[in-house]
Parts: structure tokens; sequence; C-alpha cells
């Protein structure tokens, strides 16, 4: 039986996001991204934000199906924020502590929606400065 999709954004900081991304990489899961990127662009004291958007499933991988894959908006060095995605296992997101009120999450989801991506971010900052 798979868990009920959560509309809900979560706080994580960035121990546990680079748990999760650990996690998904042990797992071979398709949208992570590296946990020696993340220690070279994001700060240890860093929170991050976790938003479910729908269930993955990989019938040919029953022993990891579903994954959750989830908008991440990850705070960086530079003071940005980034979107990316994760696909996380439902049980590890529902560990993940409620701390948020219902005015943070709508204000997180429409910095989620004017994010760069981090394609887009990565492409600007190899760009030679003008001059």
């Amino acid at each position: 039986m798979t868990a009920v999709l959560p509309r809900t954004i979560r706080a994580i900081g960035t121990p546990e996001l680079l748990r999760l991304e650990g996690e998904a990489a042990d797992y071979g899961f398709s949208q992570r991204l590296s946990v020696d990127w993340l220690r070279r662009h994001v700060t240890e004291d860093a929170v991050h934000h976790l938003y479910p958007m729908f269930e993955h499933r990989l019938e040919h991988r029953p022993a990891v199906t579903p994954q959750w894959r989830c908008q991440l908006l990850l705070s960086v060095r530079t003071g940005e924020q980034i979107l990316s995605l994760l696909d996380v296992r439902p049980a590890a997101f529902e560990e993940l502590p409620e701390t948020l009120d219902a005015p943070a999450k709508t204000e997180i989801a429409a910095r989620m929606d004017r994010a760069s991506s981090v394609r887009e971010w990565m492409g600007k900052r190899s760009r030679p400065p003008n001059g």
C-alpha cells in the first residue's frame, strides 16, 4: 500500500539534505544531486525545502518503488536559492518534522516558482563577466 502524497513543504538542514541525497544515490534514484557537489555549494547551517510533487514508480525495481519526486529549494553559499529535484522514499519524507506554518509554506512555494534551476544557476556562474 502506498502512502498518500502529502501536500506540504518540509524544511531540512544541510546534514539531513546530504543524508537524503546519499540515500537517493544508494538506491540509484534518477533525480538527485551529487553529495560532493552539495558540499561545495551549500553551507552546513543552510535551510532547504522539500515539496513532494508526484509519486514516481519503477515497476522493474519494486524494492525501491514508490518514490516521491520532490521539488528541492536549495540555499547556496552565494545567498541565492535555486531549484532542483530529489527522489525520496515516502517513509524518509514522513520522518521529517513538520516545522512550518501555512503562511511560511505559501511564501516558500512562491520562491520555488521564481527560483532558477541548478542548471541555469551553474550556467550563469560559468559565463565570463561583462567588460
